[in-house]
């Protein structure tokens, strides 16, 4: 009887294992994949430079233009995270666990709108905060970044992009602020739970957004006046002070 008892035991024991086995073999979780904001595509179009204190400096040639500061981005609280950002609704916010930034948002931010200003007639080159204390600079830009996701109904397989971002353009001799615009930017899609997409659309924003800024830094008549109204700058989503 023991015998038996015993042999129950193990049989069952090894069913057991063999299931939690087939288990792990059938749940294996996804792969983590992260993405970054490239922007590189667009250095060099114009023979720009993009400079940082801390990267290094891109050598080409020189040309002029004007030299423009990045501050360090001022990004809203929710988006400070390495979760990609999709918004469902109007107050649901989904972070996905295995689709995250390859490194800090708001300096992948920086970076990229510094490559694609660079790359806009009026500007010889950026210098990406922290810069050198010697550095000059022309003018100074502040981002304020405020929307920066995917944006889909609960049951959509299709979404739009959403970047919303302000932006000051500074005196650098005495850090007034000159004038006050934003880029509201929904003119991209992608399919829902395709995050490659959504990274390519949200890179593409910026580039509008660096397109906006380098239209109205052309604008300007001088280190001191800014232009009348910066409104009439083309750009998807509009630009308004």
């Amino acid at each position: 009887m023991r015998t038996h008892i015993r042999a129950t035991r193990l049989l069952a024991s090894v069913v057991v294992l063999l299931l939690a086995g087939c288990f792990k073999l059938s749940r294996q979780a996804p792969q983590l994949k992260q993405y970054v904001l490239s922007g590189a595509s667009q250095q060099g179009a114009f023979g720009d430079t993009v400079r940082s204190a801390a990267g290094g400096n891109a050598t080409v040639p020189a040309r002029a233009g004007l030299v423009i500061g990045l501050r360090r981005l001022d990004l809203a609280t929710y988006l400070n995270e390495p979760a990609i950002v999709v918004r469902r609704g109007v107050n649901e916010l989904v972070l996905s666990e295995f689709h995250r930034w390859g490194g800090d948002l708001d300096e992948g931010i920086n970076r990229a709108v510094a490559a694609h200003l660079a790359g806009t007639p009026p500007v010889k080159a950026v210098d990406v905060a922290p810069w050198h204390a010697r550095a000059r600079h022309d003018y100074l830009l502040q981002l304020h970044v405020s929307r920066f996701e995917g944006v889909a109904d609960s049951a959509a397989s299709d979404g739009r992009i959403h970047m919303l971002a302000g932006w000051d353009i500074i005196r650098a001799l005495d850090g007034a602020v000159l004038l006050r615009a934003s880029t509201d930017d929904r003119g991209g899609s992608f399919r829902v739970g395709d995050y490659t997409g959504l990274v390519t659309g949200l890179d593409a924003a910026l580039a509008r957004l660096a397109r906006d800024i380098g239209a109205c830094l052309a604008r300007f008549p001088n280190d001191s006046t800014p232009p009348a109204s910066c409104a009439s700058v083309t750009g998807v989503g509009g630009v308004g002070r």
